[in-house]
């Protein structure tokens, strides 16, 4: 595990908010955002910090209803637009002007939709499985399990479902893999048993068909023209189809697109074949940043 400093800020409706702040970086570098999927939280980007550890500092972090982030009391504030809102408030508190985001499936959706108000302020973009169109299957799949509370005795239990429900995900994964990420999904309670790490109302808005998204995802696909961005599928995608990628890609002109093979919903961008990739749109960011500052690398 990655060294962290928790770091907390208020949200515009007075929830308390989370992330994880793993340091590094030379003085003035931006910060990578890491933003996790619907059901996800900061621990996603562990594995990801602690290879980038000491080059670059990562913020992961909890959206509202997830994690160690306070549960919303207006279950109609978990859309993508709030979030926005939440991680503009962090930015406005620690006085970051300029960064780079990761976004994994709904984190990619936010970042997509920052862009346009961010004005030169974003330098990079990673989008991991996710576009401006949503396959009507992958869709169906997650508002059939999304908001089902579980509850399990063991450790062992909660990673044999897990399993069980991803194993067409992660083909390859061992048990070790299964039990890491049953503890990226889950947290033990009070009682000592172990249970989602979200607030299961997180569901009632994303139910509503168009509230997973933004009224016009490729104008806001757009705005990352002149972005470098690392565009991320998993071979095995029921959610960003190949031809959606391939679009995505040819409406950018600072663009990579990836495909990592077996592998479906979503890369945990630990991948081997997306090392090079990451480190090159990193380069790619920095030299963007010196760009928009009028120097030439």
């Amino acid at each position: 595990m990655a060294a962290y400093e928790n770091l907390y800020w208020s949200s515009g409706d007075g929830l308390k908010l989370h992330a994880r702040d793993y340091p590094g970086g030379a003085e003035g570098q931006p910060p990578i955002l890491c933003l996790p999927g619907l059901t996800r939280n900061a621990r996603d980007f562990d594995a990801l910090a602690a290879r980038l550890a000491g080059r670059w500092r990562a913020i992961a972090i909890d959206f509202r209803g997830r994690g160690e982030s306070a549960y919303a009391k207006d279950p109609t504030s978990y859309v993508p637009t709030t979030y926005v809102e939440d991680v503009e408030a962090l930015l406005t508190e620690q006085g970051i002007d300029r960064y780079i985001a990761f976004g994994t499936s709904l984190g990619g959706i936010v970042t997509m939709l920052m862009a346009g108000p961010s004005q030169g302020r974003m330098l990079g973009a990673l989008l991991n499985d996710v576009g401006p169109e949503i396959d009507a299957q992958g869709l169906s799949r997650i508002r059939g399990y999304v908001g089902k509370a579980s509850v399990f005795p063991t450790w062992m239990h909660a990673a044999r479902c897990v399993a069980e429900n991803n194993d067409d995900v992660y083909p390859d994964f061992a048990i070790e893999d299964w039990l890491a990420m049953a503890k990226r999904l889950y947290r033990l309670n009070s009682s000592g048993r172990i249970v989602l790490d979200y607030d299961v109302k997180i569901a009632e808005p994303f139910r509503v068909p168009g509230n997973e998204a933004g009224p016009d995802m490729w104008q806001a696909l757009g705005s990352l023209r002149d972005v470098p961005t690392l565009i991320v599928r998993g071979g095995r995608s029921d959610l960003l189809s190949a031809a959606t990628a391939e679009r995505m890609a040819a409406s950018l002109d600072r663009v990579e697109l990836v495909t990592v093979p077996g592998v479906g919903h979503a890369p945990t961008l630990t991948e081997t074949i997306l090392q090079a990739p990451i480190d090159r749109l990193l380069e790619r960011a920095l030299e963007h940043g010196l760009e928009g500052a009028g120097v030439r690398a």
